[in-house]
């Protein structure tokens, strides 16, 4: 790089390049118009991104907001170069949280840093961040790109996602009529998702494996791509299924700290989630994992969702209606318990069975 004269660095210099930049924003904007849905249809490159409460049906919305990243998952995509799903991880992490409350995605905004911007690498990534708003039903209305020279190495990038969504007053979830004897629905997950990847690269670091080889739990996928199969988004089938049946009264998403933290978020006080571990079947990639690392059984069901990404409370009349609905939809969906009395001081969760790995 020359400089000319004593003054004459240029931010290029620096290693930040604007060109590249604005050429990412070229190559993005037929995945973000892609997304555009009632509410919003502007273009990016504004100051900031507009949506239409009213053109998008609402009459009395209340607004719930989520935020989340996809973690160590992506130093897999980074050391396995894919880095086509990723993007579907972070809007799945955002608007699964959404759906739980009853709310519908409405928007969604993105902020990728990396080292050095490579345009390639940030449209391949975005162009899954517009396939996932897709998905979900929200549009992509903005985002940040931030090259940052000697905060991240060469390679390297972090993604956050923020996502809008919005419900009806009197419809947000979990309901006030929780009971005992309500019965527990499990929705499958498609693998692993987007939580204790930490975990998972120690396991394949014990396993000598590199990214290319064969997947020992996946026939005709390499190990990289079998732990990059995206986060499964829950939210067209839910939302129609609440709509339809009325029926749905509480919804977890099961993300880091598996059953334990996360069904006791949307419980109240007096009541227990009573988990069959005999109904649970857990991928492949779980009782490798199990295997190869020598993980327990409790270690699991505390770091990963093995094989459930989404519970649904329900009354035990309405489980069979709203079982058959979800599976209409395309969920794979199984009686994971039931709702029990809890006295002051007891889990929120507790098992009965085993979980087969």
């Amino acid at each position: 790089m020359s400089q000319s004269g004593k003054n004459g660095l240029t931010y290029s210099d620096a290693g930040v390049d604007i060109d590249a930049g604005n050429l990412l924003v070229e190559k993005i904007k037929p995945a973000v118009r892609s997304t555009r849905r009632p509410g919003a249809d502007g273009e990016i490159g504004g100051f900031g991104g507009l949506f239409d409460l009213k053109a998008a049906g609402f009459k009395d919305p209340v607004l719930v907001a989520a935020n989340d990243g996809v973690g160590t998952k992506l130093k897999i995509a980074i050391d396995a170069d894919y880095h086509d799903t990723v993007g579907i991880d972070l809007v799945a992490m955002c608007v699964n949280d959404l759906v739980v409350q009853g709310a519908e995605p409405l928007f969604f905004l993105d902020y990728f840093a990396t080292g050095k911007l490579d345009p390639d690498q940030g449209a391949a990534i975005v162009n899954g961040i517009a396939t996932g708003c897709r998905d979900a039903g929200c549009a992509l209305i903005g985002g940040e790109t931030a090259e940052m020279p000697g905060m991240y190495a060469t390679g390297d990038y972090d993604l956050a996602g923020f996502a809008v969504g919005a419900a009806e007053r009197g419809a947000l979830l979990p309901s006030g009529d929780i009971a005992e004897g309500d019965v527990i629905l499990g929705l499958a997950s498609s693998g692993v998702h987007s939580n204790g990847f930490s975990l998972v690269r120690k396991i394949v670091e014990i396993s000598g494996l590199g990214w290319d080889a064969p997947a020992p739990f996946a026939d005709g996928k390499t190990l990289g791509e079998a732990l990059l199969v995206p986060t499964r988004i829950y939210v067209k089938p839910l939302l129609k299924v609440i709509r339809e049946t009325g029926a749905i009264k509480a919804l977890a998403h099961i993300t880091g700290g598996g059953f334990p933290e996360n069904i006791p978020r949307v419980l109240p006080k007096h009541l227990a989630a009573e988990i069959n571990l005999d109904a649970v079947s857990a991928p492949a990639v779980f009782g490798w994992l199990s295997k190869t690392g020598g993980v327990e059984a409790k270690e699991m069901l505390r770091t990963f969702n093995c094989g459930v990404g989404m519970i649904a409370v329900v009354p035990a009349d309405k489980a069979d209606e709203v079982a058959s609905a979800l599976k209409a939809e395309g969920e794979s969906v199984f009686t994971l318990g039931r709702m029990i009395a809890r006295n002051e001081g007891d889990a929120g969760t507790v098992y009965t069975g085993s979980l087969s790995l």
